[in-house]
């Protein structure tokens, strides 16, 4: 008897569509992350800079689902542009922890123009974009 092999084709596959979509909005984004100096992973560190402010790298790690591993490199990057800086916590000496600068409280207001921008290259209703929203955390919060 045959096994039935559908499941293994590529257009069965929900994590290739997540995949090849998330590149292509990432292709999106290069262009304007490039005017302010900053790549994508650069970019959502300092999305929740702008929100925490004060972070350890864990808890940094654990909003953007990225290892310490992934995050060292982006973090010494942001601070040697002057984003931010990153100092032992002076409770444990083991947890580092982020701090956004003046410099990098300043690059929001340029930053602020760029998400407008991507919502017109997406082709989705507020409300399908708000349900997709909800979807995707929906499978993240399940892993």
């Amino acid at each position: 008897m045959e096994k039935n092999y559908d499941m293994l084709k590529l257009e069965n596959q929900l994590c290739f569509p997540l995949y090849a979509c998330s590149r292509e909005i990432v292709k999106k984004y290069n262009p304007h992350l490039e005017e302010i100096g900053l790549t994508y992973t650069q970019y959502i560190v300092m999305m929740v800079m702008w929100a925490d402010r004060k972070i350890s790298v864990k808890q940094l790690g654990e909003k953007l689902y990225l290892d310490s591993g992934t995050l060292t490199p982006v973090l010494k990057s942001l601070a040697s542009k002057g984003l931010v800086t990153r100092t032992r916590s002076s409770e444990d000496e083991r947890v580092l922890i982020v701090e956004i600068t003046e410099d990098g409280e300043a690059l929001k207001e340029r930053a602020a123009e760029i998400p407008p921008k991507i919502a017109c290259c997406v082709s989705l209703t507020p409300e399908e974009a708000g349900e997709l929203h909800r979807m995707l955390y929906k499978i993240l919060s399940a892993m």
